[in-house]
């Protein structure tokens, strides 16, 4: 076993093979970018395919390659499960798959993963029935989760080598030339698949709306893009905002949103042209409510707001209230049409927004950000990834990417969910490393790192209750007990990257 920074034993195999977490920057390098091989096309050579197994054929899939999706759809993905089902057909085996994340619609992949099509996984999450499989152990070899910025400095590095990108796209002309602000199933930004389509050896475009050529805007260009084939239908719309956009009525999350609005208005950063990025479920939608009233009284703008956008991101556009969007996803149809309206509202890609070997990516910008969490441990470590019982449930995401390069990091969450405690001595997963988190936003009041003085010493006449993390620890002991320790394993289900490639943890099978 090797110990890291943080105190996790890693094994030797894998601290060997990727190396340990020795803090935010110690793995920052120059590097040489990852190469691809480029099949030209000529002038009377057609892109345009009958059928996903055409495709296939046409790239040459076989045993023991890396293909690669997108996760624009989210919960409405047909794309995935369409394409895995057509090479299980076909006989092909021991494929590594590298989608941005995995949603439960994927749940046909457990399926794919008993049957051998499918022998090595890394994405950011795995979600529901796939993620419990799992933490079951079902998988000889441990998935990798990695960051959005992760993710895309792992392609670009040629630590993850794409033979073949399977990407969804609402609209496509015969040549390649996608986006997702036009067709029957737009889903917006389409900045996670842009990465993949930059640095993958072959590229298939699926999309159910072909447009006359040139389909623009132009989100992924001809000059990337092999092989294009139309289908009926890539995904159900309804299903990209599944869960993730609800306006909250829920007193404790409007507590702890009023309280996060009150930390960020009354910091040093928020003054004209500040920057910030907020989360997609109840609270963090209902802090962006609480800014906009601020901002209004105080004649404040944003200069940029940033990250998965949602409608009220969009109002607050619209608003005058900030400047312009930056946007690598989006969570409901209104921001999809934005993008596609509005000159303000601006796609990135994943590169752009998060990876840390970039020559800067836009998180290096921010002023703020808004976090959620599964558990906050006394060292300001959080786990986004599983849950209580130690299952894989979540989705690494932008976490450690946005936390560590804003100015001020907030994570939100209550201090119990149910019957559980959330602030805890020691998370089961460690995602995002402690010296990331300046302030822990609970309904019961917050808890600033003491590794930040100055926002101590600026916050002393904030009109919040303000705790040390252990007193908010003990809070939520007091009214759930000490969690009992979960019983896991000796196999090794999945391997937690750090943003920058190292290890900072790993989860056994319960």
């Amino acid at each position: 076993m090797t110990t890291n920074k943080l105190g996790r034993e890693i094994p030797t195999q894998f601290a060997d093979q990727y190396g340990v977490f020795e803090g935010e920057l110690a793995n920052i390098k120059e590097y040489q970018e990852s190469s691809r091989k480029i099949k030209p096309v000529k002038p009377r050579d057609t892109k345009l395919l009958g059928s996903i197994r055409e495709a296939i054929e046409k790239t040459g899939l076989k045993d023991g390659m890396t293909i690669s999706f997108h996760h624009h759809f989210r919960e409405g993905d047909f794309v995935m499960n369409m394409v895995l089902e057509e090479i299980a057909k076909m006989g092909i085996k021991n494929l590594s798959i590298a989608p941005s994340s995995i949603a439960n619609v994927h749940a046909p992949l457990i399926d794919h993963i008993k049957n051998g099509v499918v022998t090595n996984i890394t994405s950011s999450g795995l979600r529901d029935k796939v993620g419990a499989a799992i933490s079951e152990g079902i998988m000889d070899n441990p998935v990798v989760i990695r960051s959005h910025g992760g993710r895309a400095r792992a392609i670009a590095a040629g630590d993850v080598h794409i033979d073949v990108a399977f990407l969804g796209a609402p609209s496509s002309d015969e040549y390649g030339n996608a986006n997702g602000t036009v067709g029957k199933a737009t889903c917006g930004s389409l900045g996670y698949a842009m990465i993949d389509a930059k640095y993958a050896d072959q590229v298939v475009i699926i999309t159910d709306t072909l447009m006359p050529y040139p389909n623009t805007p132009i989100s992924i260009p001809q000059t990337d893009v092999d092989y294009v084939v139309e289908v009926d239908a890539i995904g159900d719309p309804n299903g990209i905002a599944k869960g993730a956009t609800r306006f909250t009525k829920n007193p404790k999350e409007l507590l702890i949103a009023e309280y996060a609005a009150k930390v960020i208005t009354n910091s040093p950063y928020y003054k004209e042209g500040f920057s910030f990025q907020t989360g997609t479920g109840g609270a963090a939608l209902a802090v962006s409510r609480f800014m906009r009233e601020a901002m209004i009284k105080d004649g404040i703008k944003a200069s940029f707001a940033l990250g998965g956008i949602t409608n009220a991101m969009v109002e607050l556009l619209e608003e005058g209230l900030v400047e312009k969007i930056i946007d690598v996803q989006d969570f409901d149809h209104p921001s999809a049409i934005s993008l596609g309206k509005n000159a303000n509202h601006y796609e990135i890609d994943a590169n752009m927004y998060a990876s840390p070997l970039s020559k800067g990516s836009v998180i290096n910008q921010l002023d703020t950000a808004i976090l959620s969490a599964l558990e906050i441990d006394t060292n300001f470590n959080v786990n986004v990834i599983t849950g209580s019982d130690g299952v894989i449930r979540g989705a690494s995401g932008g976490h450690s990417d946005t936390s560590m390069a804003c100015k001020m990091s907030l994570v939100i969450a209550p201090i119990i969910r149910g019957r559980i405690a959330t602030i805890v001595d020691q998370v089961n997963t460690v995602v995002t490393p402690g010296s990331s988190i300046d302030v822990v936003v609970t309904e019961v009041g917050i808890a600033i790192n003491p590794a930040r003085q100055d926002l101590i010493e600026h916050f002393k006449k904030l009109d919040v209750p303000q705790f040390t993390i252990e007193e908010l620890k003990e809070k939520a002991y007091s009214i759930v007990g000490e969690p009992q320790p979960i019983q896991y394993g000796d196999k090794v289900v999945a391997l937690i990257e750090y943003r920058d490639g190292s290890i900072i943890d790993v989860v056994k099978n319960v």
